[in-house]
């Protein structure tokens, strides 16, 4: 069984980095997941006994009460941290400046689908993969 320090990537391309007792995760580790957010914890035989997770735009959440985006405040982080945009200026994502969505295509997450030709691109326009 796995001991001592090292990483293990797990079939979803989450990895995990740290601390393996007996097979498990026991000690500080952290778990990277592929969209770039990160959970920081200290394990005891596999299981978070503490921890704080760090979103990919860097937003953070630690114990049991996170004050962002609850059933009151439903503000990105961006306008939490920064405030609101002038009026007539909408914002609809987390992000700046919104990307452009191609004309018939569909933003999902990581680049656009295109319908027509069932193949979705990162945001540089690079092939991803067929749908």
């Amino acid at each position: 069984r796995m001991e001592g320090y090292g990483f293990y990537k797990l079939p979803t391309g989450t990895e995990y980095r740290g601390s393996l007792w007996d097979g498990m995760f026991h000690g500080e580790g952290d778990l990277l997941f592929p969209g770039g957010s990160r959970y920081r914890a200290l394990w005891h035989r596999g299981v978070p006994t503490q921890g704080r997770f760090v979103f990919a735009d860097g937003s953070e959440y630690e114990g049991d009460k996170w004050p962002y985006c609850d059933g009151y405040d439903r503000r990105f982080y961006t306008e939490i941290t920064r405030g609101f945009k002038p009026p007539g200026i909408p914002q609809f994502t987390n992000l700046e400046t919104a990307r452009k969505i191609p004309e018939g295509c569909y933003d999902c997450g990581d680049g656009f689908y295109d319908p027509k030709t069932r193949i979705v691109v990162d945001y540089d326009f690079e092939f991803l993969r067929n749908a």
